[in-house]
Parts: structure tokens; C-alpha cells; sequence
């Protein structure tokens, strides 16, 4: 009698001498291919191939990673140890008996979990540029590659092992995951960041109605990578950090101005203006008395009352 038996994680065949896929995982397992015998039996082997790994209990392989298993005399099994993607192959359990020789075989087919071993640096680019991300990775079988924004959609893009994208946009800054599979098979997950560089934009400018005697506060936020400079005009004149009365206050995307003890000569128009190394960007805020309210929208000149500073000047801003 000869019969075989799956190897340890191997899935079951149901039929002597069918030709089995088994599966196993790199340097991980070990694996048991079974062979049963009678008493009958003369002589046995285990052949990889056409070369001998066992003669009876005689072994003729070096691999010190294979070795056999008996209990007692009926049988015949071959272990091996810390399967390798080399061990994949045929193997055929021989036996001669008194009657006639028998032989049955069974295919090990080693799979590996994917692995990424390439993958792109984290990038630094200007708005509209290509981009071309890289993922490679090994595995058997081949493994899918797929990549992913990781915004709350977190939708699949279009991409296997390289991800083109064309004229990148702000929007598409962020995180890309990209992930290696195989059915079956524990997936291998690496990440790229993708930093978008471009020019400000202002995105909020709040005006200040304010009453003499009292603290007024100009606000002035812009959106910009990298992050921008901001600085602060009223007329011709730039601020600096410390005048007198007047203080000002960076917060990465987000710029502040304080005018303490505001006067009528503090009233009218001041101009915001956001820097980075990509371009510039400006906006007018106003400071203006309660009485001036209705007028701000329009900027009417030549007022008394607090409001004779509501008019827009020229801000001689050079260009980076």
C-alpha cells in the first residue's frame, strides 16, 4: 500500500497519486509530505525530481533542512524545513514490493508573501508638476499592486506598480498608500507623502469697526505651502513687528494686527500681504468708526467723522 497526506498547512487531496498544489510560507513552516507502506515493501526512496533525497533510511541529500519521519515500519514520510521558494517541485514517494513497483507524486508549490522592496521617498513638488510614484514588490504569485489617496474617500487609484500623476494639484497633497497583495497571503502596506508646493492665497480678511479709546484687530489668513511670510502695509508705509501702538502676530497661516488705543488717525484702509518662494498675494482690511459702517462697501473719500481715511492707495509691493 502507498499513500501520501498533505504537508502541514497544505490543503487536502482527495485522490493517490493526484497531483497536489500545497502551499506553504517562506522560512516560516515546515511542511510534511506523507507517504504510507506496507509490510510487503522491499525497497523505498524519495526522489526531488529524478535525484535521490532518501534510499530507504540512507540519505543522499546535503540539505540538513530535510530529514525523515518513520513510526514504526509502515511509515515513510519527508519533512522539510524552513521551505524555501527552491524546495518547489515534484516529489515522488517509490516503493518496490514483491508484486510491482508503485510510485506517486505530489507538486509543492511555495507561495511568499508579498513584499515591498521599493518603494518611492517621501516628495516635495510645485503645483503642476507630473508625479510619478513607484511601488515594486515580489511575492509568489505575483502580487497585485494598488494605491490609494488616503482622504476620507480613500478610493483606489488608477496604478499598479507605478502611479502617474499628471499636473498635480493641492488637492492631491496628502498621503498614498500603496499596498501589495495575494490571495491568501498576509498583504505588505507602504506609504509615500506627497507635499505640494504653491503661491498664497488669501482666504479671509475681517475688517474692524471699533470706537476710539478701544483695542482694534485686523485678521488676515491665507492658505499657502510652504507657509507664507505675511507682512503689513498702511498707505506707503510698512509696519514693522514693534511700532509704536501698533502689534503684530504670525501664526503659520493666520496673521494678526492689534491697534491699541485707536484714534481717528488710525482709521482707513490696511493691506495684507502674503509671501512664500512660489508668489504673492494681498488684500485690503479696514478699520473704520461705527458711523462709517454703511460706507465701507463703497469707500467714499473725503469724510470727516472718522471716516475720512476709507480709501484705497496703491501699496508699492515688489514682486518676489
Amino acid at each position: 500500500m502507498l499513500m501520501f497526506t498533505p504537508p502541514v498547512g497544505i490543503e487536502e487531496s482527495h485522490s493517490l497519486g493526484e497531483e497536489r498544489s500545497p502551499q506553504s510560507v517562506i522560512g516560516l513552516y515546515f511542511c510534511f509530505l506523507r507517504c504510507y507502506v506496507d509490510d510487503n515493501v522491499s525497497k523505498v526512496a524519495w526522489l526531488n525530481r529524478s535525484n535521490i533525497i532518501f534510499a530507504r533510511e540512507d540519505k543522499w541529500s546535503l540539505d540538513p533542512r530535510v530529514d525523515l519521519v518513520t513510526k514504526g515500519q509502515l511509515e515513510y514520510s519527508l519533512r522539510i524545513q524552513k521551505v524555501d521558494v527552491y524546495d518547489e517541485g515534484p516529489y515522488t514517494c517509490s516503493v518496490q514490493s514483491q508484486q510491482q513497483p508503485k510510485t506517486s507524486q505530489v507538486h509543492l508549490i511555495v507561495q511568499v508573501p508579498p513584499r515591498i522592496y521599493n518603494i518611492s521617498s517621501d516628495i516635495t513638488v510645485n503645483e503642476g508638476s507630473n508625479v510619478t510614484l513607484r511601488c515594486l514588490a515580489s511575492g509568489r504569485p505575483e502580487p497585485m499592486v494598488n494605491w490609494r489617496h488616503l482622504t476620507p474617500l480613500a478610493e483606489e487609484l488608477d496604478g499598479d506598480e507605478y502611479l502617474e500623476i499628471s499636473g498635480v494639484t493641492r488637492e492631491q497633497a496628502g498621503r498614498y498608500e500603496c499596498k501589495a497583495s495575494s490571495d491568501g497571503l498576509a498583504p505588505d502596506v507602504k506609504y509615500v507623502n506627497v507635499v505640494v508646493n504653491y503661491p498664497p492665497q488669501i482666504m479671509e480678511s475681517m475688517n474692524a469697526e471699533i470706537e476710539v479709546g478701544r483695542t482694534g484687530v485686523l485678521q488676515c489668513d491665507a492658505l499657502a505651502v510652504p507657509k507664507p511670510d505675511f507682512e503689513w502695509y498702511r498707505d506707503d508705509k510698512r509696519f514693522v513687528v514693534f511700532t509704536l501702538g501698533i502689534h503684530i502676530q504670525n501664526y503659520g497661516t493666520h496673521s494678526v494686527l492689534t491697534v491699541a488705543n485707536v484714534t481717528e488717525d488710525h482709521y482707513g484702509n490696511y493691506t495684507c500681504v502674503a509671501t512664500n518662494k512660489l508668489g504673492i498675494n494681498n488684500a485690503s482690511l479696514f478699520l473704520f468708526s461705527k458711523s462709517c459702517g454703511n460706507e465701507v462697501g463703497n469707500i467714499m473719500p473725503n469724510r470727516r467723522d472718522g471716516c475720512h481715511n476709507l480709501h484705497r492707495r496703491h501699496i508699492p509691493i515688489q514682486g518676489i
